[in-house]
């Protein structure tokens, strides 16, 4: 209950938010509005109402029918028949007809089966698609998320060096520094100054492919919460394919492919139905004399009206089609043989799938140990170079690249976090586990 009130209360919160007004949101938040606003999750959505349909209309072919029909017949001519004259000239025929199948082959059973299975396979084709949607999500919110963090740092960076270009500017009216030290460290803040601006570009790119994903206005402010990436480690590999949609899915398919057998079958068996009919006729007109013995006879003036019931049984009997019917089951065999080894190949390759993702996890959690490591020594290295230069024991150079070394240590670190974040989504959804809820209190 809670999940859906905090989806609800944002849903409006989302639309009472003008285009260009700030959005400030958290990684949870962006699945939420991802999932609300897809298209694609709309139709997955349909597709489910429509095969309950599917289901509803296939379980009629077990009831009885019942149809009307009503014939008026204009006439403009009589029939005689000796002295007599028939005239149907606006004679009607109405009538209810109730049909209910008996046999048919297994048909009836068959198509309901395969509509059941069709239900199953939208909702498993659902899952997928939010499972998707989710990781998109995700994948385009902790990418935003990591492209500022080091807009932040570009901006520090150039702090920096603005810092560094003011001491060697003191240093060079007092005579201690040469104009091409100067020139070197101008030339490094114009290559940060360009940094810099990439990065901006980078993350207005990232913010709009967030905008489109979440379904807001491309020229939506959009403020991350979650300001630190936070990472614990994921070494907990309790999976199973058979939680995977697209193995359900599989399953699915190949269970059908056995109905389509007997649906096949039930085509060339006998079928039986029973027919009730109830008539009604009238608007027939006798006219004229009718003889009822010799040199006797009887004046006519009838309008003749009628009811009639009929019950009728039924049978249909293939006898000889070519031999269509073994070649149409021998194909849906041949198509069920098909189904399952497709299963067993695409099984193999969902496994590889969850095997790679936990690869991925594993390099990745040692990345950020590694960049972790690197960061660390570069800023003890950095730290120690600029005490070295403030006594004039280093040169400028040396102070540059340690700075350098510094941004691009700072630059792995922030990327191995955000990675790890979107790999562990990635894992998820290949175990099938993925939800709005997944790592949320990571």
């Amino acid at each position: 209950m809670k999940h859906y009130i905090s989806a609800l209360v944002l849903s409006v919160a989302v639309l009472t938010v003008r285009a260009n007004a700030p959005l400030q949101l958290s990684g949870y938040e962006c699945r939420i509005m991802a999932v609300e606003s897809s298209e694609d999750i709309k139709r997955a959505e349909n597709t489910i109402e429509t095969s309950k349909l599917d289901v509803a209309i296939a379980k009629t072919a077990y009831l009885p029918k019942l149809d009307g029909n009503a014939t008026a017949i204009y006439n403009p001519f009589d029939y005689q028949v000796g002295d007599v004259k028939l005239i149907t000239k606006g004679t009607y025929l109405a009538g209810l007809n109730l049909t209910q199948p008996i046999y048919a082959g297994g048909r009836i059973s068959a198509a309901n089966k395969l509509a059941k299975i069709g239900a199953k396979a939208s909702e498993e084709q659902y899952r997928m698609t939010r499972m998707q949607t989710i990781a998109d999500a995700d994948n385009a919110y902790w990418t935003y998320v990591a492209v500022l963090q080091k807009v932040k740092m570009v901006e520090s960076y150039m702090a920096q060096m603005n810092n560094l270009y003011e001491v060697m500017d003191l240093r060079r009216l007092k005579g201690f520094l040469t104009k091409s030290d100067m020139l070197r460290v101008e030339a490094k803040r114009s290559e940060i100054e360009y940094q810099l601006q990439k990065c901006h570009n980078g993350a207005d790119l990232c913010r709009m492919a967030l905008c489109r994903i979440i379904g807001v206005a491309y020229d939506t402010d959009i403020i991350p919460t979650d300001t630190v990436i936070d990472v614990d480690r994921l070494d907990s590999f309790d999976y199973s394919v058979a939680e995977r949609p697209e193995y359900k899915l599989m399953s699915l398919n190949v269970e059908a492919s056995h109905h389509k057998i007997d649906l096949a079958k039930g085509e060339f068996l006998p079928s039986i139905g029973l027919s009730l009919g109830y008539s009604h006729y009238g608007n027939i007109r006798l006219k004229g004399n009718l003889p009822v013995s010799e040199g006797n006879s009887v004046y006519l003036n009838e309008n003749i009206f009628n009811n009639g019931l009929t019950a009728m049984v039924g049978v249909k009997i293939p006898l000889f089609h070519w031999g269509e019917g073994i070649k149409k089951v021998k194909k849906a065999r041949i198509e069920a043989t098909n189904a399952r080894l497709e299963m067993e190949k695409n099984t193999r390759l969902l496994d590889l799938e969850i095997r790679q993702a936990i690869s991925n996890l594993s390099s990745g959690y040692a990345m950020i140990e590694t960049a972790a490591l690197a960061l660390r020594q570069a800023e003890a290295n950095l730290e120690a170079v600029r005490e070295r230069f403030s006594v004039s024991k280093v040169t400028i150079t040396d102070v540059l690249d340690a700075e350098a070394q510094w941004q691009q240590s700072y630059s792995n670190y922030i990327e191995a976090r955000a990675q790890y974040r979107i790999y562990v989504t990635e894992y998820r959804r290949a175990t099938g586990t993925l939800t709005e809820q997944s790592d949320i209190d990571r």
